[in-house]
């Protein structure tokens, strides 16, 4: 698969025009997409395993969507076969009153991935430059001095205090890659029905699904700006066709392999010394009673 076609290029206007959400490559049924998720389920745990074990290098993943554009499902169906120990999952919603009393980087990066690990943020620090730009009120309530709500590059600087965090990361051996899975707005409704209709699906949906649904054309210019200005050669983000989950799935499922391939992941070496301890050890064991 060619996953630079979903890949938005540094420094380059984005128009999510561009990127259509039905999207769907050579596939035309979701059963060889299915088929083809499975090999990159076992290809990913073998990348993680090799990642663990080298423990210089960390992958955080974030997924960034409009409600129901299917993020939940991706992270379950795309990381289902890996090593739980070796994975970090974080789900960033409403803030707390201990992480409203800190800039808004601080919980995300409390809880970037150790060495060795997978962490994956279900929402981010891109919440402050997509909800917050939407509903200025937040802003405005935030515990924030004055100048610093009043000021008007705030979205730009936020832009460039993220890249920044992101080239920090990578300088100290994380690297960061951003999925949007760009759903359309006739699929969403669809979704969103599909929820009220299935008795075992109501607890998904809240009437602020709806409220915020009707905020779509300002989200949309919000993400075009904040990917357009934060995709990076080493940080890139990833605009993902989202109208047939199947399809969203092993896409995702593709550029996460293709990226732990391209990190020069591998098992630590082992030494003379280390192989002779082997070789005593085995022979111990063997001649054990």
């Amino acid at each position: 698969m060619d996953i630079e076609r979903f890949r938005i290029p540094e420094k380059k206007a984005l128009d999510l025009g561009e990127h259509p959400t039905d999207f769907t490559g050579d596939y035309i049924a979701k059963e060889q997409a299915e088929k083809d998720l499975k090999s990159n389920i076992k290809r990913l745990r073998k990348l993680q395993d090799v990642l663990f074990a080298d423990n210089k290098h960390s992958l955080l993943i974030i997924f960034q969507a409009m409600d129901a554009a299917g993020k939940d499902g991706a992270i379950k169906h795309v990381m289902s076969g890996v090593n739980p120990q070796g994975t970090q999952v974080f789900s960033f919603k409403k803030p707390s009153p201990e992480e409203l009393d800190h800039g808004y980087l601080w919980r995300c990066a409390k809880s970037a991935p150790e060495r060795g690990r997978i962490g994956i943020f279900n929402r981010s620090y891109y919440e402050d430059v997509l909800v917050v730009r939407v509903h200025p009120v937040i802003l405005e309530s935030s515990p924030l001095p004055t100048d610093i709500k009043k000021d008007p590059d705030i979205w730009q600087k936020r832009f460039g205090q993220i890249s920044n965090f992101e080239k920090y990361l990578t300088e100290n051996g994380t690297k960061v890659i951003k999925f949007y899975l760009n759903v359309s707005k006739e699929e969403q409704k669809r979704r969103f029905i599909a929820r009220i209709d299935t008795p075992e699906k109501n607890w998904k949906f809240s009437d602020a699904d709806v409220r915020e649904r009707s905020f779509w054309d300002e989200y949309q210019d919000a993400y075009r700006e904040a990917i357009g200005a934060t995709s990076t050669e080493a940080s890139p983000w990833y605009v993902m066709p989202a109208d047939r989950k199947w399809y969203t799935r092993l896409a995702v499922s593709e550029v996460i392999c293709q990226t732990l391939e391209s990190m020069g992941l591998e098992y630590p070496a082992v030494g003379e010394d280390h192989l002779k301890m082997l070789a005593e050890s085995k022979d111990q064991l063997i001649i054990e009673d």
